[in-house]
Protein backbone atom coordinates (compact mmCIF):
# COMPACT_ATOMS: atom_id res chain seq x y z
CA UNK A 1 0.00 0.00 0.00
CA UNK A 2 1.24 3.47 -0.85
CA UNK A 3 2.13 5.00 2.53
CA UNK A 4 0.65 8.31 1.35
CA UNK A 5 -2.71 6.75 0.58
CA UNK A 6 -5.04 5.49 3.34
CA UNK A 7 -6.60 2.18 2.28
CA UNK A 8 -9.71 2.18 4.48
CA UNK A 9 -12.15 5.09 4.54
CA UNK A 10 -15.13 5.69 6.81
CA UNK A 11 -17.83 8.05 5.52
CA UNK A 12 -20.26 9.54 8.05
CA UNK A 13 -23.40 10.94 6.44
CA UNK A 14 -25.42 13.55 8.34
CA UNK A 15 -28.63 15.20 7.19
CA UNK A 16 -31.15 14.26 4.53
CA UNK A 17 -31.44 11.49 1.95
CA UNK A 18 -29.94 13.78 -0.70
CA UNK A 19 -26.75 13.78 1.38
CA UNK A 20 -26.86 10.00 1.42
CA UNK A 21 -26.79 9.99 -2.39
CA UNK A 22 -23.80 12.35 -2.36
CA UNK A 23 -21.98 10.06 0.07
CA UNK A 24 -22.64 7.06 -2.12
CA UNK A 25 -21.14 8.92 -5.08
CA UNK A 26 -18.07 9.73 -3.04
CA UNK A 27 -17.74 6.11 -1.90
CA UNK A 28 -18.16 4.90 -5.49
CA UNK A 29 -15.28 7.10 -6.62
CA UNK A 30 -13.15 5.95 -3.69
CA UNK A 31 -13.81 2.30 -4.52
CA UNK A 32 -12.79 2.89 -8.14
CA UNK A 33 -9.47 4.26 -6.86
CA UNK A 34 -8.61 1.33 -4.62
CA UNK A 35 -9.98 2.51 -1.28
CA UNK A 36 -11.92 0.15 0.95
CA UNK A 37 -15.08 1.64 2.52
CA UNK A 38 -15.60 0.58 6.14
CA UNK A 39 -18.58 1.02 8.44
CA UNK A 40 -16.75 1.98 11.64
CA UNK A 41 -14.41 4.92 12.17
CA UNK A 42 -12.20 2.84 14.45
CA UNK A 43 -11.43 0.51 11.53
CA UNK A 44 -10.50 3.31 9.12
CA UNK A 45 -7.34 5.11 8.12
CA UNK A 46 -9.29 8.17 7.00
CA UNK A 47 -12.74 9.58 7.76
CA UNK A 48 -15.00 11.87 5.74
CA UNK A 49 -17.94 13.71 7.30
CA UNK A 50 -20.64 14.63 4.77
CA UNK A 51 -22.36 17.48 6.56
CA UNK A 52 -25.73 19.21 6.79
CA UNK A 53 -25.92 22.97 7.28
CA UNK A 54 -29.67 23.51 6.95
CA UNK A 55 -30.56 24.63 10.48
CA UNK A 56 -28.68 25.65 13.60
CA UNK A 57 -29.31 22.39 15.49
CA UNK A 58 -27.89 20.41 12.57
CA UNK A 59 -24.81 22.64 12.48
CA UNK A 60 -24.17 22.00 16.17
CA UNK A 61 -24.64 18.24 15.73
CA UNK A 62 -22.28 18.20 12.74
CA UNK A 63 -19.54 20.09 14.56
CA UNK A 64 -19.82 17.64 17.44
CA UNK A 65 -19.35 14.72 15.03
CA UNK A 66 -16.31 16.37 13.46
CA UNK A 67 -14.73 16.90 16.88
CA UNK A 68 -15.37 13.25 17.82
CA UNK A 69 -13.46 12.08 14.74
CA UNK A 70 -10.65 14.54 15.39
CA UNK A 71 -10.32 13.01 18.84
CA UNK A 72 -9.74 9.62 17.18
CA UNK A 73 -7.12 11.25 14.98
CA UNK A 74 -5.38 12.73 18.01
CA UNK A 75 -5.25 9.25 19.56
CA UNK A 76 -3.68 7.89 16.38
CA UNK A 77 -6.63 5.82 15.22
CA UNK A 78 -7.18 7.99 12.12
CA UNK A 79 -4.60 9.56 9.84
CA UNK A 80 -6.89 11.95 7.91
CA UNK A 81 -10.20 13.66 8.69
CA UNK A 82 -12.00 15.50 5.89
CA UNK A 83 -15.22 17.52 5.96
CA UNK A 84 -17.44 17.92 2.91
CA UNK A 85 -20.97 19.02 2.02
CA UNK A 86 -23.43 21.71 3.00
CA UNK A 87 -21.71 22.90 6.16
CA UNK A 88 -18.58 23.65 4.12
CA UNK A 89 -20.61 25.58 1.55
CA UNK A 90 -22.28 27.64 4.26
CA UNK A 91 -19.55 28.21 6.86
CA UNK A 92 -16.35 26.99 5.19
CA UNK A 93 -14.17 30.02 5.87
CA UNK A 94 -15.17 30.30 9.51
CA UNK A 95 -14.77 26.56 10.12
CA UNK A 96 -11.31 26.41 8.55
CA UNK A 97 -10.16 29.07 10.99
CA UNK A 98 -11.82 27.54 14.06
CA UNK A 99 -11.01 23.84 13.39
CA UNK A 100 -7.57 23.84 11.73
CA UNK A 101 -7.03 20.17 12.68
CA UNK A 102 -9.29 19.10 9.78
CA UNK A 103 -7.08 17.89 6.91
CA UNK A 104 -9.30 18.96 4.02
CA UNK A 105 -12.58 20.67 3.18
CA UNK A 106 -14.62 20.17 0.01
CA UNK A 107 -18.04 20.54 -1.53
CA UNK A 108 -20.13 17.39 -1.81
CA UNK A 109 -19.71 17.33 -5.59
CA UNK A 110 -15.96 17.97 -5.52
CA UNK A 111 -14.89 14.36 -6.06
CA UNK A 112 -11.48 15.14 -7.59
CA UNK A 113 -10.31 17.38 -4.68
CA UNK A 114 -11.49 14.72 -2.20
CA UNK A 115 -9.44 12.05 -3.96
CA UNK A 116 -6.42 14.35 -4.17
CA UNK A 117 -6.64 15.09 -0.45
CA UNK A 118 -6.89 11.42 0.51
CA UNK A 119 -4.00 10.34 -1.69
CA UNK A 120 -2.04 13.46 -0.72
CA UNK A 121 -0.98 13.81 -4.32
CA UNK A 122 -0.72 16.97 -6.36
CA UNK A 123 -3.77 18.01 -8.42
CA UNK A 124 -3.69 16.74 -11.97
CA UNK A 125 -2.62 13.16 -11.13
CA UNK A 126 -4.78 10.77 -13.14
CA UNK A 127 -7.58 9.39 -10.98
CA UNK A 128 -10.92 7.71 -11.69
CA UNK A 129 -13.56 10.20 -10.61
CA UNK A 130 -16.43 8.05 -11.87
CA UNK A 131 -19.48 9.35 -13.70
CA UNK A 132 -21.21 10.94 -10.73
CA UNK A 133 -23.65 8.11 -10.12
CA UNK A 134 -24.54 6.81 -6.67
CA UNK A 135 -23.82 3.14 -7.28
CA UNK A 136 -22.00 1.98 -4.15
CA UNK A 137 -23.81 -0.36 -1.73
CA UNK A 138 -25.56 1.35 1.18
CA UNK A 139 -26.35 -0.08 4.61
CA UNK A 140 -29.69 -1.22 3.14
CA UNK A 141 -28.96 -1.96 -0.53
CA UNK A 142 -32.59 -2.91 -1.19
CA UNK A 143 -33.59 0.74 -0.62
CA UNK A 144 -31.81 3.34 -2.75
CA UNK A 145 -32.29 7.04 -3.45
CA UNK A 146 -32.24 8.48 -6.96
CA UNK A 147 -31.49 12.22 -6.90
CA UNK A 148 -33.14 13.63 -10.03
CA UNK A 149 -31.96 17.22 -9.66
CA UNK A 150 -29.60 19.33 -7.60
CA UNK A 151 -30.21 22.72 -5.99
CA UNK A 152 -33.38 24.78 -5.69
CA UNK A 153 -34.71 27.97 -7.28
CA UNK A 154 -37.72 28.50 -4.97
CA UNK A 155 -36.07 30.97 -2.55
CA UNK A 156 -38.28 30.29 0.49
CA UNK A 157 -37.51 33.04 2.99
CA UNK A 158 -36.48 30.65 5.78
CA UNK A 159 -34.34 28.29 3.70
CA UNK A 160 -30.58 28.18 3.19
CA UNK A 161 -30.60 25.54 0.43
CA UNK A 162 -30.35 27.89 -2.60
CA UNK A 163 -27.34 29.61 -1.04
CA UNK A 164 -25.73 26.26 -0.24
CA UNK A 165 -26.67 24.16 -3.27
CA UNK A 166 -27.32 26.79 -5.92
CA UNK A 167 -30.14 26.99 -8.47
CA UNK A 168 -31.93 23.85 -9.57
CA UNK A 169 -30.23 21.68 -12.20
CA UNK A 170 -32.25 18.74 -13.53
CA UNK A 171 -30.53 15.55 -14.62
CA UNK A 172 -31.44 14.07 -18.04
CA UNK A 173 -34.05 11.30 -18.07
CA UNK A 174 -31.83 8.88 -19.97
CA UNK A 175 -29.06 9.08 -17.39
CA UNK A 176 -31.53 8.67 -14.52
CA UNK A 177 -33.03 5.56 -16.10
CA UNK A 178 -29.55 4.09 -16.58
CA UNK A 179 -28.63 4.82 -12.97
CA UNK A 180 -31.90 3.35 -11.67
CA UNK A 181 -31.29 0.20 -13.70
CA UNK A 182 -27.82 -0.15 -12.21
CA UNK A 183 -29.22 0.36 -8.72
CA UNK A 184 -31.63 -2.51 -9.36
CA UNK A 185 -28.80 -4.70 -10.60
CA UNK A 186 -27.05 -3.85 -7.34
CA UNK A 187 -29.96 -5.17 -5.30
CA UNK A 188 -32.44 -2.28 -5.05
CA UNK A 189 -36.08 -3.31 -4.81
CA UNK A 190 -37.33 0.14 -3.78
CA UNK A 191 -36.09 3.39 -5.31
CA UNK A 192 -37.01 6.74 -3.75
CA UNK A 193 -36.90 9.74 -6.09
CA UNK A 194 -35.50 12.75 -4.23
CA UNK A 195 -34.66 16.37 -4.94
CA UNK A 196 -35.16 19.69 -3.18
CA UNK A 197 -38.44 19.83 -5.16
CA UNK A 198 -39.50 16.97 -7.41
CA UNK A 199 -42.32 18.96 -9.02
CA UNK A 200 -39.81 21.46 -10.43
CA UNK A 201 -37.99 18.71 -12.31
CA UNK A 202 -37.36 19.76 -15.91
CA UNK A 203 -38.34 23.41 -15.47
CA UNK A 204 -34.73 24.51 -16.00
CA UNK A 205 -34.77 22.56 -19.29
CA UNK A 206 -38.07 24.14 -20.38
CA UNK A 207 -39.92 20.83 -20.14
CA UNK A 208 -43.39 20.91 -18.61
CA UNK A 209 -44.57 17.61 -17.17
CA UNK A 210 -41.06 16.17 -17.13
CA UNK A 211 -41.65 14.35 -13.82
CA UNK A 212 -44.43 12.29 -15.39
CA UNK A 213 -42.16 11.62 -18.39
CA UNK A 214 -39.52 10.34 -15.99
CA UNK A 215 -42.00 8.07 -14.20
CA UNK A 216 -43.13 6.65 -17.54
CA UNK A 217 -39.53 5.99 -18.54
CA UNK A 218 -38.67 4.32 -15.24
CA UNK A 219 -41.74 2.09 -15.21
CA UNK A 220 -41.13 0.97 -18.79
CA UNK A 221 -37.47 0.16 -18.06
CA UNK A 222 -37.32 -1.36 -14.58
CA UNK A 223 -38.47 -4.83 -13.45
CA UNK A 224 -42.15 -4.81 -12.54
CA UNK A 225 -41.55 -5.70 -8.88
CA UNK A 226 -39.42 -2.59 -8.15
CA UNK A 227 -41.20 0.03 -6.06
CA UNK A 228 -40.86 3.75 -6.90
CA UNK A 229 -41.59 6.34 -4.23
CA UNK A 230 -41.78 10.15 -4.58
CA UNK A 231 -40.40 12.40 -1.82
CA UNK A 232 -40.47 16.21 -1.47
CA UNK A 233 -43.04 17.83 -3.77
CA UNK A 234 -43.86 21.53 -3.68
CA UNK A 235 -47.67 21.91 -3.26
CA UNK A 236 -47.94 24.47 -6.07
CA UNK A 237 -46.52 21.91 -8.49
CA UNK A 238 -48.95 19.11 -7.66
CA UNK A 239 -51.91 18.89 -10.04
CA UNK A 240 -54.56 16.33 -10.90
CA UNK A 241 -52.48 14.87 -13.73
CA UNK A 242 -49.64 14.02 -11.35
CA UNK A 243 -52.01 12.66 -8.69
CA UNK A 244 -53.72 10.41 -11.24
CA UNK A 245 -50.37 9.24 -12.63
CA UNK A 246 -49.13 8.32 -9.15
CA UNK A 247 -52.39 6.65 -8.10
CA UNK A 248 -52.55 4.62 -11.29
CA UNK A 249 -48.90 3.66 -11.46
CA UNK A 250 -47.81 0.07 -11.92
CA UNK A 251 -44.75 0.55 -9.71
CA UNK A 252 -45.14 4.12 -8.43
CA UNK A 253 -46.54 3.88 -4.92
CA UNK A 254 -49.65 5.91 -4.00
CA UNK A 255 -47.62 7.90 -1.51
CA UNK A 256 -46.69 11.58 -1.72
CA UNK A 257 -44.60 13.71 0.60
CA UNK A 258 -45.91 17.26 0.08
CA UNK A 259 -44.46 19.75 2.61
CA UNK A 260 -47.06 22.49 3.14
CA UNK A 261 -45.07 24.30 5.90
CA UNK A 262 -48.24 26.21 6.85
CA UNK A 263 -51.89 26.68 5.86
CA UNK A 264 -52.43 30.42 6.47
CA UNK A 265 -52.00 32.56 3.35
CA UNK A 266 -50.36 35.47 5.18
CA UNK A 267 -47.72 33.20 6.71
CA UNK A 268 -47.12 31.37 3.42
CA UNK A 269 -46.58 34.69 1.65
CA UNK A 270 -44.05 35.72 4.31
CA UNK A 271 -42.35 32.39 3.67
CA UNK A 272 -42.29 33.25 -0.06
CA UNK A 273 -44.29 30.11 -0.84
CA UNK A 274 -47.28 31.77 -2.52
CA UNK A 275 -50.70 32.18 -0.99
CA UNK A 276 -51.55 28.50 -0.68
CA UNK A 277 -54.71 29.06 -2.70
CA UNK A 278 -56.13 25.74 -3.76
CA UNK A 279 -53.94 23.78 -1.37
CA UNK A 280 -56.85 21.92 0.29
CA UNK A 281 -57.91 20.78 -3.16
CA UNK A 282 -54.67 18.86 -3.65
CA UNK A 283 -55.43 16.54 -0.79
CA UNK A 284 -59.17 16.34 -1.49
CA UNK A 285 -58.40 15.32 -5.07
CA UNK A 286 -55.83 12.74 -3.99
CA UNK A 287 -58.27 11.01 -1.66
CA UNK A 288 -61.11 11.26 -4.20
CA UNK A 289 -58.92 9.46 -6.75
CA UNK A 290 -57.87 6.84 -4.21
CA UNK A 291 -59.29 6.82 -0.69
CA UNK A 292 -56.20 5.24 0.85
CA UNK A 293 -53.71 7.59 -0.82
CA UNK A 294 -50.85 7.93 1.68
CA UNK A 295 -50.11 11.61 2.35
CA UNK A 296 -47.17 12.97 4.29
CA UNK A 297 -46.37 16.61 4.98
CA UNK A 298 -44.00 18.87 6.88
CA UNK A 299 -45.08 21.89 8.91
CA UNK A 300 -43.23 24.77 10.52
CA UNK A 301 -44.53 26.39 13.70
CA UNK A 302 -43.52 29.69 15.24
CA UNK A 303 -42.66 31.48 12.01
CA UNK A 304 -42.24 35.26 12.62
CA UNK A 305 -45.66 36.87 12.89
CA UNK A 306 -47.53 33.60 13.53
CA UNK A 307 -50.36 34.38 15.95
CA UNK A 308 -52.27 31.96 18.12
CA UNK A 309 -55.13 32.19 15.63
CA UNK A 310 -52.76 31.34 12.77
CA UNK A 311 -51.50 28.31 14.65
CA UNK A 312 -55.06 27.18 15.46
CA UNK A 313 -55.87 27.44 11.74
CA UNK A 314 -52.91 25.18 10.96
CA UNK A 315 -54.17 22.62 13.48
CA UNK A 316 -57.63 22.71 11.90
CA UNK A 317 -56.12 22.19 8.45
CA UNK A 318 -54.15 19.17 9.62
CA UNK A 319 -57.26 17.74 11.25
CA UNK A 320 -59.29 18.37 8.08
CA UNK A 321 -56.83 16.72 5.68
CA UNK A 322 -56.05 13.76 7.96
CA UNK A 323 -52.46 13.32 6.87
CA UNK A 324 -51.09 9.84 7.37
CA UNK A 325 -47.78 11.27 8.58
CA UNK A 326 -46.57 14.72 9.63
CA UNK A 327 -43.06 15.92 10.29
CA UNK A 328 -42.84 19.26 12.08
CA UNK A 329 -40.19 21.63 13.35
CA UNK A 330 -40.03 24.96 15.12
CA UNK A 331 -38.81 27.96 13.15
CA UNK A 332 -35.11 28.71 13.52
CA UNK A 333 -33.82 32.15 12.44
CA UNK A 334 -31.03 31.05 10.12
CA UNK A 335 -28.22 33.46 9.35
CA UNK A 336 -28.43 34.86 5.82
CA UNK A 337 -32.14 34.18 5.30
CA UNK A 338 -34.81 36.85 4.87
CA UNK A 339 -36.96 35.31 7.60
CA UNK A 340 -34.24 35.83 10.21
CA UNK A 341 -34.91 39.58 10.05
CA UNK A 342 -38.71 39.42 10.16
CA UNK A 343 -40.64 40.68 13.17
CA UNK A 344 -42.23 39.96 15.48
CA UNK A 345 -40.29 36.81 16.30
CA UNK A 346 -42.22 34.16 18.23
CA UNK A 347 -40.70 33.33 21.61
CA UNK A 348 -38.78 30.06 21.79
CA UNK A 349 -40.99 28.70 24.56
CA UNK A 350 -44.08 29.41 22.49
CA UNK A 351 -42.56 27.77 19.41
CA UNK A 352 -41.76 24.61 21.35
CA UNK A 353 -45.19 24.52 22.98
CA UNK A 354 -46.89 24.78 19.59
CA UNK A 355 -44.69 22.05 18.19
CA UNK A 356 -45.72 19.75 21.02
CA UNK A 357 -49.41 20.47 20.49
CA UNK A 358 -49.19 19.84 16.75
CA UNK A 359 -47.42 16.51 17.16
CA UNK A 360 -49.83 15.43 19.87
CA UNK A 361 -52.75 16.11 17.52
CA UNK A 362 -51.06 14.21 14.71
CA UNK A 363 -50.43 11.15 16.87
CA UNK A 364 -54.18 10.66 17.20
CA UNK A 365 -54.72 11.24 13.48
CA UNK A 366 -51.94 8.80 12.56
CA UNK A 367 -53.43 6.10 14.73
CA UNK A 368 -56.88 6.71 13.25
CA UNK A 369 -55.47 6.44 9.72
CA UNK A 370 -53.59 3.28 10.68
CA UNK A 371 -56.79 1.80 12.13
CA UNK A 372 -58.45 1.96 8.70
CA UNK A 373 -56.10 -0.81 7.58
CA UNK A 374 -56.80 -3.35 10.35
CA UNK A 375 -57.98 -6.56 8.70
CA UNK A 376 -56.68 -5.52 5.29
CA UNK A 377 -53.99 -7.36 3.33
CA UNK A 378 -51.02 -5.32 2.06
CA UNK A 379 -47.81 -6.06 0.21
CA UNK A 380 -44.80 -5.22 2.39
CA UNK A 381 -41.08 -4.94 1.78
CA UNK A 382 -38.78 -6.50 4.37
CA UNK A 383 -36.23 -4.13 5.94
CA UNK A 384 -34.82 -6.39 8.63
CA UNK A 385 -35.13 -9.95 9.91
CA UNK A 386 -34.51 -10.95 13.51
CA UNK A 387 -33.26 -14.10 15.28
CA UNK A 388 -36.71 -14.75 16.81
CA UNK A 389 -38.27 -14.99 13.32
CA UNK A 390 -39.99 -11.61 13.42
CA UNK A 391 -39.31 -8.94 10.81
CA UNK A 392 -39.56 -5.21 10.30
CA UNK A 393 -41.24 -4.20 7.07
CA UNK A 394 -43.06 -1.37 5.33
CA UNK A 395 -46.07 -1.08 3.04
CA UNK A 396 -46.73 1.59 0.40
CA UNK A 397 -47.72 3.88 3.30
CA UNK A 398 -44.32 4.01 5.01
CA UNK A 399 -41.27 5.70 3.53
CA UNK A 400 -37.89 4.42 4.74
CA UNK A 401 -36.28 6.15 7.72
CA UNK A 402 -38.99 8.77 8.32
CA UNK A 403 -42.23 6.81 8.84
CA UNK A 404 -43.33 3.88 10.97
CA UNK A 405 -43.00 0.14 10.40
CA UNK A 406 -45.20 -2.85 9.71
CA UNK A 407 -44.03 -5.33 12.33
CA UNK A 408 -44.41 -8.96 11.25
CA UNK A 409 -44.78 -11.47 14.08
CA UNK A 410 -43.05 -14.06 11.93
CA UNK A 411 -41.64 -14.34 8.42
CA UNK A 412 -41.01 -17.48 6.33
CA UNK A 413 -37.57 -19.11 6.76
CA UNK A 414 -35.03 -17.63 4.38
CA UNK A 415 -36.72 -14.23 4.19
CA UNK A 416 -34.18 -11.48 3.65
CA UNK A 417 -34.21 -7.66 3.37
CA UNK A 418 -35.67 -6.54 0.07
CA UNK A 419 -38.11 -9.45 -0.21
CA UNK A 420 -41.77 -8.57 -0.69
CA UNK A 421 -44.49 -10.50 1.12
CA UNK A 422 -48.24 -10.32 1.70
CA UNK A 423 -49.39 -9.51 5.22
CA UNK A 424 -52.68 -8.94 7.00
CA UNK A 425 -52.83 -6.03 9.44
CA UNK A 426 -53.72 -7.18 12.95
CA UNK A 427 -53.34 -4.05 15.07
CA UNK A 428 -52.82 -0.31 14.63
CA UNK A 429 -50.56 1.76 16.88
CA UNK A 430 -49.75 5.48 16.76
CA UNK A 431 -46.90 5.06 14.32
CA UNK A 432 -46.61 1.36 13.51
CA UNK A 433 -48.77 -1.52 12.40
CA UNK A 434 -48.61 -5.12 13.61
CA UNK A 435 -49.24 -7.80 11.01
CA UNK A 436 -49.09 -11.49 10.14
CA UNK A 437 -47.64 -13.14 7.06
CA UNK A 438 -50.27 -14.57 4.67
CA UNK A 439 -48.48 -15.34 1.41
CA UNK A 440 -46.54 -14.13 -1.58
CA UNK A 441 -46.69 -10.46 -2.58
CA UNK A 442 -49.51 -9.63 -4.96
CA UNK A 443 -51.42 -12.78 -4.02
CA UNK A 444 -54.65 -10.99 -3.05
Amino acid sequence: MDHRKPAKVFCLTLGCSKNKVDSERIISALSLNGFEPVSEAEDADAAIVNTCGFIRSAVEENIGAILDLLELKEKGSLKIVGVVGCLVARYGGELKRSIPEVDFWAGCEDIEPILASLTREEPGVHRKAGDGRALSPSDFPHVRYLKISEGCSRACSFCTIPAIRGAMRSRPIRGLVEEASELVRGGASEICLVAQDLTAYGEDMGRKGALIELLDALESSLPKDVWLRLLYLQPSGVDRALLERVAGGRQVLPYLDIPIQHSVSRILELMNRGSGEGMPGIFETARSIRHDFALRTTCMVGFPGETRRDFDSLLKFIEYVQFDRVGAFAFSPEEGTAAAGLTPQVAGRTRNSRLGRLMSLQEGISQARNSLFVGRELDVIIDETRPDGSAGSRSFREAPEVDGMVELASAPPGTKPGDKLRAVIDEALEHDLEASFVGAAGSA
